[in-house]
This record gives C-alpha cells, sequence and structure tokens, in this order.
C-alpha cells in the first residue's frame, strides 16, 4: 500500500491524466446511455442501488482475471492475455456503456490495492484505455437495439476497434513509454519481437505491432465475443433480476 502511494506521489502529473480520461470516458459513456435509453423510452435511472452492487461483484471477477493473465508464444513476455473483459462485457450488456467504464476503473483500481504497478501506471492506462475501446463501442452499439443480431454486430465492432485502436496505441504511445520508463532504447524492445516472432522485422515497430499486439487483441476480442454470446441470454434473466432495461 506504502508503495502504492509513493508511485502516485511520484507520477503525480501522470495520475492526473489518467483520471481525466477516465471523467472524459465515463461522461461519453453517460450520453450515449442517456441517447439510447431515451430511444427506447427508458425512464430509470442510470445507476441504481442494485446496479452498483453488481457492479462492484463483476469488477471483482474481472480483477481476479485480470491477474490471471499469461504470455502468447508470438509476442514478448511483457505482452500478456487475460479475460477480465469478459465479466466487464456480460454486465455491460445487461447495465449499460456507463457501467462498463466504471467496472473498467474498479478493475484497475483493485489491481493496483491488490499487487501495485510495475508499470508507473502505464500498463494500467494501458489496460483501461484499450478495454474501454472494445467495452463501449459494443455496449453503445447493442444499448440501441438488444437482441442477437445487434449483440453479434456489436461484439464483431469492438473487436475491430479493440485491434485496431491497441495496435496503433502500443506504436504511438506505449513503447516509447515503456522505453523511456525503464531506459531501455526502443530497438532493443523492438529486437525482443524479432528474436520470437519471424513476421517482425528488426527495428521495425510497424512490423512489431502487427505482428505482436494486433493478433493479441483480436485473439482476446474473439474469444471474450464468443463466449459472451454463449452466455449471456441464459444468465440474463439472474443478472437483470429486478432492473429494467
Amino acid at each position: 500500500m506504502n508503495e502504492l502511494f509513493q508511485n502516485v506521489a511520484e507520477n503525480a502529473l501522470y495520475v492526473v491524466g489518467f483520471l481525466g480520461i477516465i471523467v472524459v470516458l465515463f461522461v461519453t459513456a453517460v450520453f450515449l446511455e442517456k441517447a439510447a435509453r431515451k430511444k427506447n423510452g427508458i425512464t430509470e435511472a442510470v445507476f441504481s442501488t442494485r446496479k452498483m452492487a453488481m457492479i462492484g461483484l463483476f469488477s471483482a471477477i474481472a480483477m481476479i482475471l485480470h491477474l490471471l493473465d499469461f504470455p502468447l508464444p508470438f509476442a514478448p513476455p511483457f505482452y500478456k492475455l487475460d479475460f477480465s473483459e469478459l465479466p466487464i462485457l456480460v454486465g455491460t450488456f445487461a447495465f449499460g456503456p456507463a457501467a462498463g467504464v466504471m467496472m473498467e476503473f474498479i478493475k484497475i483500481l483493485l489491481k493496483l490495492f491488490v499487487k501495485g504497478t510495475s508499470t508507473a501506471f502505464v500498463g494500467d492506462l494501458a489496460n483501461f484505455v484499450i478495454g474501454c475501446s472494445f467495452i463501449l463501442p459494443a455496449s453503445v452499439i447493442y444499448a440501441f437495439r438488444k437482441n442477437k443480431k445487434t449483440a453479434i454486430v456489436a461484439c464483431v465492432t469492438g473487436t475491430l476497434i479493440m485491434t485496431v485502436f491497441g495496435t496503433a496505441f502500443n506504436a504511438v504511445y506505449l513503447l516509447p513509454a515503456f522505453s523511456k520508463l525503464y531506459g531501455m532504447p526502443l530497438e532493443s524492445i523492438l529486437d525482443m519481437g524479432s528474436d520470437i516472432n519471424p513476421l517482425v522485422s528488426e527495428g521495425n515497430i510497424v512490423s512489431f505491432v502487427a505482428a505482436c499486439v494486433a493478433p493479441l487483441n483480436l485473439i482476446k476480442g474473439v474469444s471474450v465475443s464468443v463466449i459472451t454470446l454463449l452466455i449471456y441470454k441464459p444468465l440474463s434473466p439472474i443478472i437483470k433480476a429486478g432492473h429494467r432495461g
């Protein structure tokens, strides 16, 4: 806990920026959810006591899955796959986009209290933002028209956006940030990719993110989407008991 507070103090400006991104995404989610509710004639409040309790539950499950991450053979070991978006996508389909952003934030917050940060919050910001790039578009599409066909379109759209955004975000921000944080030349990080994956050209960041990052995000998005589409309908009556919309 003391180490976490020390990290916050040492990276105060970065943490403020992180919180600013969270606020922007949350406000956007609330606005879009209200628009969907108005279109569908739903008058229930965006948040209720029961919904907040369910958000806490799904966030805790997501945090546990987040801790159970594992590397993949085609990417350097600091890239790991986890399925923390699975309970969040299920919960977001049930309770809306604003709940999804809240669950992503609470998941990261719980992880920080349990495990702390080894990346000065860079990796935590990445997980939150890239997770939202999947959850937010998928949940917004589904919120406007809730049926199986729309759910499929929502999952496909969310997966594609996460794959494209996550790949670009790594190339433009994350890899340079990690290079600066650890005092390691960017070329050395890229060489870690070319040593593992023959599709990565030596010193080429575009081939690195295309061959290492894009497949990881695609695998995650497809896996989470397929499982969600299989389990959401049977679970929905239980999850949404006493909740309308």
